[in-house]
């Protein structure tokens, strides 16, 4: 790494000639990639923004100027130049690094991000406070095109157009998220990137004209010289913006030279630039969806090591592939997926029966209510979402959904501990927030077969609005192709019997319980174990065969313990068993932001994997 090796910060980044940045970020792309083969991360769009990252580090004066990125997937680059070069070798590994940037890990992490859609609205927030206090520090936000299908993004647009605020957005355009984009926005994106003659005669005049007063002249000609290329002017000088674009994002010359001309221009401004995502590395750059995150791959040939569980299905996989059994035979039922069909295998619904299944984009909350809109035409509508992201359409189940009685089935992948995305992504809060709210059922299954037959028995009358919460990863490697089985609503499953000690579990979870359970029973204790299936509607039946038999209970779930089973089982001992002395206790996670690390590491630490079971249950029988 001749230029590399010797950056420890922007301000040694400085030091090279403009002549000298392209051979940066060839060595940029060499490192991530070689980082990243063995260590997976998200390599596509951060191999896409190179240069950017380069030229935005080159050219302002950060950590006192500020950049926000979106999301975060396109910032390893970003990280390797500020600081950070030696510890990406721990990125995503527990104790290590964050995949993501990062308040508390570095000041030129100027806002911590994980989900879409919030690099304006913040940088907006920082713009105005530096405004407030004289401060002459700049603003950037850096947005990728499929992040701005989210509506948090067009709320931050409207507030920046009309305050006035000198803020630079660089639309980072790679005509893809982590799927396809989708909707009309990426149509008119596409249309405005792939007009050459538009293009090419803007940027050449731009070339031409020399002083920022004629530069501006044009633009202006230009804003409406767009109304005979395109029909309409820009979408984002409707909204009060400056927009100077597109232009190939990957040119570094080219993207200096303009960044350097529009960055002291006041109010807000967005650049429009064009990137490829996974450029510089062919096989990213051929299989755009697949080198997204593609797990450990060979650096030289590019070929992708298979998962060690490969012969167990996902629990996204037996959802995709159950789902499209579902829809054949019931033609109600539709998909519906804010732009995740790979991530939740909602494309095997849509590779075969593309009509019953619709990505909207990154937009939870129009999902949400999208669905709601279907439910009350008596379609039945299974909503796929990541646990982490329904948080941001919370107020569509209650308001759209809950409130009306409409019946939406809520699959929420990625339930509890996801590993080394981290804080911003585990979805531990689910059960938890969403127990309060009425006319919900909420179910997580112990295994790939629970799984498959409550998708079939949700569509009974029986059930309402249900929420099946699932985990990351592979299942237990049970046989779950033939027949359903239907599950009664509120039902708790008996696992083995005992006295003295009951277990409640919800969820995966059971099964590391049922392993620490049979260790126990080794040394003669006999455990009472519940798979409870529901939270809402819980068993009662289940919980007074607990509290009449035992005196200890020990609560087990993949999620925050407080508001969690834990606070049910705690709730229904102070009215229903008032005089009983029955000790409650917690196994989850605790109140706090659990960090990266493998889902073992950290189900480890918060000590309900099996050995942690184990000894709660051994420690319990000793006291008694």
């Amino acid at each position: 790494m001749r230029y590399l090796g010797n950056i420890e910060s922007p301000d040694d980044l400085k030091k090279l000639s403009p002549d000298e940045l392209p051979e940066l970020c060839k060595e940029l792309r060499e490192f991530i990639i070689d980082a990243c083969s063995g260590n997976p991360g998200h390599i596509g769009a951060s191999l896409g923004a190179v240069e950017l990252t380069v030229a935005l580090h080159y050219l302002y004066n950060t950590p006192t100027d500020k950049i926000v990125w979106d999301v975060g997937h396109q910032a390893y680059a970003h990280k390797i130049l500020t600081g950070r070069r030696d510890l990406f070798k721990y990125n995503r590994k527990y104790k290590g690094i964050s995949g993501f940037p990062k308040m508390a890990e570095s000041p030129y992490d100027a806002f911590g991000v994980g989900h879409s859609s919030t690099s304006i609205s913040a940088a907006l927030g920082i713009a105005v406070a530096a405004q407030k206090e004289g401060s002459q520090e700049q603003v950037v936000a850096v947005i990728g095109d499929g992040a701005l299908t989210g509506g948090l993004a067009y709320e931050g647009l409207n507030n920046a157009g009309s305050l006035k605020t000198n803020l630079l957005v660089i639309l980072n355009d790679n005509h893809i998220s982590i799927d396809p984009n989708v909707g009309a926005l990426h149509n008119y994106l596409l249309k405005v990137t792939t007009s050459h003659l538009y293009n090419e005669t803007k940027e050449k005049v731009w070339h031409i004209l020399s002083s920022k007063k004629l530069r501006m002249l044009f633009q202006k000609f230009m804003t409406s010289t767009k109304l005979a290329f395109f029909g309409k002017s820009s979408i984002f000088e409707s909204l009060g913006f400056r927009y100077f674009g597109a232009i190939d994002g990957n040119n570094l010359p080219l993207l200096l030279k303009r960044i350097e001309d529009i960055k002291n221009i006041p109010g807000p401004k967005l650049l429009h630039i064009v990137t490829k995502k996974g450029k510089g590395f062919k096989p990213a750059e051929d299989d755009q969806i697949s080198w997204h995150a593609p797990g450990t791959f060979d650096k030289v040939t590019g070929e992708r090591k298979p998962a060690i569980n490969f012969r167990k299905s996902r629990y996204q996989d037996v959802f995709g592939e159950t789902l499209l059994r579902l829809a054949k035979s019931n033609d109600k039922i539709f998909g519906i997926t804010p732009a995740m069909p790979s991530g939740c295998s909602m494309n095997i619904l849509m590779k075969e029966m593309p009509d019953r299944a619709f990505d909207v984009g990154i937009a939870e909350q129009h999902a949400v209510t999208f669905s709601a809109g279907m439910a009350a035409r008596g379609l039945l509508p299974y909503c796929n979402v990541y646990s982490s992201f329904i948080q941001r359409a919370y107020d569509n189940v209650i308001h759209d959904v809950a409130t009306q009685n409409l019946k939406v089935i809520f699959c929420l992948d990625r339930g509890g501990l996801v590993g080394e995305d981290g804080a911003t992504h585990h979805g531990v809060f689910d059960l938890a927030a969403f127990r309060p709210i009425p006319n919900l059922t909420i179910f997580s299954p112990l295994n790939e077969v629970e799984l498959k037959d409550m998708l079939y028995s949700v569509q009974s009358p029986e059930y309402g609005a249900t929420i099946i919460r699932y985990p990351r990863g592979y299942g237990e490697g049970l046989e779950w192709r033939d027949n359903f089985n239907h599950i009664e609503i509120g039902k708790a499953q008996l696992i083995s019997e005992g006295k003295g000690i009951a277990v409640l579990t919800i969820g995966p979870v059971g099964n590391a319980a049922s392993s620490a359970i049979s260790k126990a029973r080794n040394e003669g204790i006999e455990v009472l174990h519940y798979n409870m299936r529901f939270i809402k509607p819980i068993d009662t039946t289940a919980l007074d065969h607990a509290f009449n038999g035992c005196k200890t209970i020990i609560t087990i779930e993949d999620g925050v313990v407080s508001g969690g089973l834990h606070s049910v089982v705690s709730e229904y001992a102070v009215t229903k068993h008032p005089g009983k002395t029955v000790k409650i206790i917690g196994l989850g996670v605790p109140d706090s932001f659990i960090e990266q690390g493998s889902v073992a590491e950290l189900v480890k630490e918060c000590g309900y994997d099996t050995d942690g079971i184990y000894k709660t249950i051994i420690d319990v029988a000793r006291k008694a």
